[in-house]
C-alpha cells in the first residue's frame, strides 16, 4: 500500500514540541517531507537528525510563528527549496492558564491563549495558503480541545481562555476554508484532549479510554492526504469521546 503523505511537502510549526514531535514521525513514516519550524535549535536539530536515521526525510528553522515576516520568509524559502508547501499544520504553544477561577484570573492570562493562538494561526495560515493558492492545492491543519463548543462547561476544571481561544480558531478556519476552498485549497481542525493523560481522560471519554497523541497523529495523516480530500470547513473529533456536542 502506497504511503499517505508521499510526496507531500510539510510544515509543522511547533514541530518539535510534544504533539509536534509525534506527528512528524508519523507523517515522514507516510512519505512526507517534513520541515520543523520553531523557537529553539537544539530540539528541532535532534528531531531531524532522528527522523532521518529512521529514513525519513526532515528539515528544520529556528523561527517565532509570531514574527509575521519571519514566517512569510520561512514560507517562501520552502517552495524555493522544495517546489511547494503542501501541508501545514500549526502545533505551537498558546500559553493557556487553565486551575483559576474567572473571578480570580487575570485579564492577560484569560487573553493569552486566544491572542497567541489566533495570531500564530493567522500568521501560519496566511503564509502557507498564499503559496497553496497559487499551486491551486494544499492542506491547512490546526488543533483544539472541542472546547469552544462546549454549551454548558464544569466549573470544575476552569479553563479560562481556552475555550474562547478554541472558538476564535476554528471561526477562522471557517472563513479561511470558504475563501481558498475554489482554489483548491482544503482548511481542516483536529478536536483533541489530554493525549499525554489517557487514563486521566478515560473517565470522561464516551470510549472510557482517553485519546493518545498517536491517534491524533494518524487522523491527521489521513486528513492531510489525498484520501482525506473531501474534508474541508470542519472538525475531525480525534477525543475519544471527550470534546462533544
Amino acid at each position: 500500500m502506497s504511503k499517505l503523505l508521499a510526496g507531500k511537502n510539510t510544515i509543522l510549526y511547533g514541530g518539535a514540541g510534544s504533539i509536534g514531535a509525534a506527528v512528524a514521525h508519523v507523517f515522514a513514516r507516510e512519505g512526507a517531507t517534513v520541515f520543523l519550524a520553531g523557537r529553539t535549535r537544539e530540539p528541532l536539530q535532534a528531531l531531524a537528525e532522528e527522523i532521518a536515521a529512521q529514513g525519513g526525510a526532515a528539515r528544520f528553522a529556528v523561527l517565532d510563528a509570531l514574527d509575521e515576516q519571519a514566517v512569510e520568509n520561512h514560507a517562501r524559502e520552502v517552495v524555493e527549496q522544495a517546489g511547494s508547501i503542501d501541508v501545514s499544520f500549526n502545533l505551537t504553544s498558546r500559553g493557556d492558564v487553565q486551575g483559576t477561577p474567572l473571578l480570580e484570573m487575570t485579564l492577560e492570562d484569560f487573553m493569552a491563549p486566544v491572542a497567541t493562538g489566533m495570531r500564530s494561526n493567522f500568521i501560519t495560515a496566511r503564509a502557507c495558503a498564499r503559496a497553496m493558492v497559487s499551486q491551486g492545492s494544499g492542506v491547512i491543519l490546526t488543533i483544539t480541545s472541542g472546547s469552544g463548543a462546549v454549551l454548558k462547561p464544569s466549573p470544575q476544571f476552569s479553563m479560562g481562555g481556552t475555550g474562547p481561544a478554541d472558538a476564535a480558531i476554528e471561526s477562522f478556519l471557517h472563513y479561511l476554508a470558504a475563501e481558498v476552498g475554489a482554489s483548491g485549497v482544503r482548511v481542516v481542525g483536529l478536536w483533541t484532549a489530554g493525549v499525554f493523560y489517557p487514563d486521566l481522560m478515560a473517565p470522561l471519554s464516551m470510549l472510557e479510554k482517553g485519546p493518545t497523541v498517536e491517534q491524533l497523529a494518524d487522523a491527521a495523516a489521513f486528513v492531510a492526504s489525498d484520501r482525506g480530500s473531501g474534508i474541508t470547513g470542519s472538525i475531525v473529533n480525534v477525543s475519544s469521546g471527550v470534546s462533544a456536542h
